[in-house]
């Protein structure tokens, strides 16, 4: 247990300090914003794939 309790707080440690430079520097890198778009664009495509297959799959049931 205290081995996970070490990465973690290591981890939490990094991600502060991380946080703490960004923040000294005030910006936002180009590949930060490509990341996002890409991962947004990723979500909406899920979504939109989950909702026709959920939508497919609801006008097959024959319920008379």
């Amino acid at each position: 247990m205290s081995d996970l309790r070490q990465h973690v707080q290591y981890y939490w440690i990094r991600f502060t300090s991380s946080v703490e430079s960004d923040r000294d520097r005030g910006e936002v890198s180009a590949t930060t914003v490509v990341m996002a778009a890409a991962l947004i664009a990723l979500a909406i495509a899920v979504g939109a794939t989950l909702s026709t297959r959920i939508k497919d799959k609801a006008n097959r049931l024959n319920l008379g």
